[in-house]
C-alpha cells in the first residue's frame, strides 16, 4: 500500500486546507481515479494526516471543519489526532467524527511504557514506509526555539518514539532551532529539552543505534554561540551540550542526500509508486537517488527569518545536487510583490535580489501559487521572471509526480 502522510502541528487555516483539498482532488482524479468509483482496498494509496498542536483546532472550527468534511469524502484519507493535545486544549471533534467514524482516529496506540503515544503512531507509519534495515534512520528538522514553541518538544518526542521503532535518529538544528542544545537549561514549568537531547543520545548508544545532532554554524554564530576550529570543522565550546555538533550547513544537507524520512513541525512524506510512468513537471539536472525536496514558503518576508532561511536552505540543497522546488504561497507571496528598496545605510537586504541570484542554480526551481495572489488582491513583481506562476494543478504535479532523472521512492515536503 502506498502511504503518503502529512504532519501538521501549526495553525491550519482555511486557505491551507483549500490547497491541500485541491491537490488531493487532482491526485484522485488524475492519478488514482478508480478510488472515486470503489471503496479503498488494501492495495489503495492512503493519505494520513497526523494532527497535533494548534492544527487540531481546525477539526472544531466550523469554517475549516467544513473543508475537512469535503476532504474526508475521499475514502482513502484518514486523520490521526494527538489525544493528549486534544484533551489539553479542550477540543471536541465528536461532530466530525460522527460523520466519519472510520477515518478519524482519536485514540493512540500504546508505547513500550503502556501509555498512549501519538508520536509512536507517527514512527510506526514511518517504519511501514521504510522496511527495517540495520542502517535505517529518520530525522527531524527544527527551526524554532524551545519553550516558546512546542515544536521542539514534538521533535524530541518523535525521535524517542523512532528509537523505540529501532531507528537511528538525527536532529538538524537550523535558525532558532539551535537553541535546543544550549547548555544550562533549567525550566521549572516544562520538560528540559537540553537534558532530553542528552538522554536521547545516551539511550541510542545503549541500544546500539546512532544519534546524530547537527547544528548550522551560521545560525549558531549569529546567535552568539562561541566556537573554535578543531582543524576538521567547527566545534562547540562551552555554549552547547556535548552531543551537539556545529557544522557548515552543507554537512547537514549531506544527510538530506540519503533516503530516510525527515519530518519537521509541518511536513510531509509523499511516495512515488511509479518508476518513470508518470509525466514529469520538472526534472533534476542529472540522475539522482536523493529524495527531492519541496519547500513551501508560507510566511511574509522580513518580519521573521523564515523566508530568507528557507531560501538559503533550498540553495544549499540544490548545490548538493538535490532537486529542490520552492513554492511561495499563502503569505509567502508577499515576498514577490512590489519593488522593495533597501536604505543604503541599512544592513538589511532585498530578498527579491537574493531570489533572482539563486535562480541560476542547477536543480532549483521556483514557483508561486496564483490563487494566493488572487486571495490577497495583489500581483507578482513583473521583474521576478525566475519564479513561475502555477495554479492548483501545478502544485499537485509538484507534490505527486515523479520528476525526471529522479530515482527516489519519495519526496520530502517542508513547510516554512
Amino acid at each position: 500500500m502506498t502511504s503518503h502522510f502529512f504532519l501538521l502541528s501549526g495553525p491550519v487555516t482555511s486557505e491551507r486546507l483549500s490547497w491541500l483539498e485541491e491537490s488531493l482532488k487532482f491526485y484522485f482524479i488524475q492519478i488514482f481515479p478508480e478510488s472515486l468509483m470503489y471503496r479503498a482496498t488494501s492495495n489503495s494509496p492512503l493519505f494520513t494526516f497526523f494532527l497535533t498542536g494548534d492544527a487540531l483546532v481546525s477539526l472544531e472550527n466550523p469554517e475549516t471543519q467544513q473543508i475537512w468534511s469535503t476532504i474526508l469524502t475521499l475514502t482513502a484519507v484518514r486523520i490521526i489526532c494527538d489525544r493528549q493535545e486534544l484533551d489539553l486544549r479542550g477540543i471536541s471533534i465528536e461532530q466530525i467524527k460522527m460523520k466519519n467514524p472510520n477515518q478519524i482516529i482519536n485514540q493512540n496506540r500504546l508505547a513500550s511504557n503502556n501509555q498512549p503515544s501519538f508520536w509512536n503512531d507517527v514512527a510506526t507509519l514511518v517504519r511501514q514506509n521504510k522496511p527495517p534495515l540495520p542502517s535505517d534512520s529518520t530525522g527531524w528538522l527544527q527551526i524554532e526555539s524551545p519553550y516558546m514553541h512546542r515544536s521542539a518538544w514534538h521533535g524530541l518526542k518523535f525521535l524517542f518514539s523512532a528509537l523505540e521503532s529501532r531507528f537511528s535518529v538525527e536532529l538538524y538544528a537550523y535558525l532558532d532551532g539551535i537553541h535546543m542544545g544550549h547548555t544550562g537549561q533549567s525550566p521549572i514549568e516544562s520538560e528540559n529539552i537540553g537534558q532530553g537531547l542528552e538522554d536521547l543520545y545516551d539511550l541510542a548508544g545503549k541500544q546500539g543505534l546512532t544519534c546524530l545532532i547537527l547544528a548550522c554554524n551560521r545560525s549558531a554564530t549569529v546567535r552568539g554561540y562561541s566556537t573554535w576550529d578543531d582543524g576538521k570543522g567547527v566545534v562547540v565550546s562551552t555554549c552547547a551540550i556535548k552531543p551537539f555538533r556545529i557544522r557548515d550547513l552543507n554537512s547537514m544537507v549531506d544527510r538530506f542526500e540519503h533516503s530516510h524520512i525527515i519530518l519537521s513541525e509541518n511536513a510531509g512524506s509523499l511516495q512515488f509508486p511509479w518508476k518513470g510512468s508518470a509525466p514529469s513537471y520538472d526534472r533534476s539536472e542529472q540522475n539522482s537517488t536523493s529524495p527531492p525536496i519541496t519547500i513551501l514558503i508560507t510566511k511574509s518576508p522580513y518580519s521573521t527569518g523564515h523566508t530568507y532561511g528557507a531560501i538559503a536552505f533550498a540553495v544549499a540543497c540544490a548545490h548538493q545536487g538535490i532537486l529542490t522546488r520552492v513554492v511561495f504561497l499563502e503569505d509567502g507571496i508577499y515576498t514577490l510583490k512590489g519593488d522593495p528598496k533597501v536604505c543604503p545605510d541599512s544592513v538589511g537586504f532585498n530578498i527579491q535580489d537574493f531570489i533572482n541570484a539563486a535562480a541560476g542554480y542547477e536543480n532549483l526551481h521556483l514557483f508561486a501559487l496564483t490563487p494566493s495572489f488572487q486571495k490577497r488582491g495583489t500581483t507578482k513583481n513583473k521583474d521576478m521572471k525566475a519564479v513561475l506562476d502555477i495554479g492548483y494543478p501545478g502544485l499537485a504535479k509538484i507534490l505527486f509526480y515523479l520528476p525526471g532523472n529522479v530515482l527516489a521512492d519519495h519526496q520530502r515536503l517542508l513547510i516554512f
